[in-house]
């Protein structure tokens, strides 16, 4: 399970890095934003669930120009970063600047039904209760809402897992884990795929060098709270080092995608059925 505060102390350190860090996040949200292409949506409300520097909000911007951008982070200092970026945003969104908050996914400050789009990329498997979270986003989004997003799959750092062991590396869930998830939920129709991107790197000191300026290292609640030491050390990097090529280190990750719809309820809070009666044409 994930500690949340680790996880947040670890992204604020690395919020002036991460941009040039995270080029995995970077392609999978301009792969993720295409997808809209094929949803027609007309939303009020758009936030960007775990939005890092804000990449992706100015092709929402242009994308629901009428729609309020809300950014949502659980570091702060990944708000702050996104600031710079809000004068051309204000002027795409018709005069309107997103708002910027600072949030936790398993308790957002939101109203119910206030959302029509929740979009989110690569931020998911950092929730604490990946269930919980769905429902709270469910509860947020309109009856008609979509959530549209990526997470990472349980081949993610398999060469990582090898050389540094499976309890220092976080497992990912299954792609039918999070439709269950989904479904469990309260979302209907639920979409999934996946594909598998492999990153080259020119050795294993610059892939570890790439996770901790993008703030993704350790942050289990199970992690050792000591120093590894230096014997450590060199043994994961000897690890790595067996598995690479001459080309260099390649590294899976393995992406998943998904969007779910918030349908009407098909039972009122008191547990009746919800019966729809629509008026038929003259004869």
């Amino acid at each position: 399970m994930i500690d949340r505060s680790a996880a947040r102390r670890h992204f604020s350190r690395a919020a002036v890095t991460y941009p040039g860090a995270s080029r995995l996040e970077a392609e999978i949200g301009t792969r993720l934003i295409e997808r809209l292409d094929y949803v027609k949506l007309a939303p009020q409300r758009v936030l960007d669930l775990g939005c890092g520097p804000a990449r992706e909000t100015r092709a929402l911007a242009a994308r629901y120009a009428a729609a309020q951008l809300v950014l949502l982070d659980f570091a702060l200092p990944m708000l702050r970063d996104a600031r710079p970026a809000r004068g051309l945003l204000q002027r795409l969104g018709g005069g309107r600047a997103p708002l910027a908050v600072c949030g936790d996914f398993e308790q957002l400050p939101f109203a119910g039904a206030s959302l029509g789009l929740v979009y989110s990329n690569m931020a998911l498997h950092w929730a604490r209760q990946p269930l919980v979270a769905l429902r709270e986003l469910h509860r947020v989004l309109a009856v008609g809402g979509l959530l549209s997003f990526s997470t990472l799959g349980p081949d993610t750092l398999k060469e990582l897992r090898a050389a540094a062991g499976a309890s220092r590396v976080h497992a990912f869930h299954d792609m039918h884990d999070v439709g269950d998830m989904l479904l469990a939920a309260g979302f209907a129709a639920p979409v999934m795929d996946m594909e598998t991107v492999s990153l080259l790197y020119a050795d294993a000191r610059a892939l570890l060098a790439d996770l901790r300026a993008s703030g993704q290292t350790c942050a289990l609640e199970s992690r050792r709270r000591s120093l590894s030491g230096k014997a450590f050390a060199a043994a994961l990097r000897a690890g790595l080092e067996r598995q690479q090529q001459p080309s260099g280190l390649a590294v899976t990750f393995e992406v998943v995608y998904g969007h779910a719809w918030k349908a009407a309820p098909a039972r009122t809070p008191d547990g009746h059925a919800v019966v729809q009666f629509r008026r038929g044409a003259a004869p």
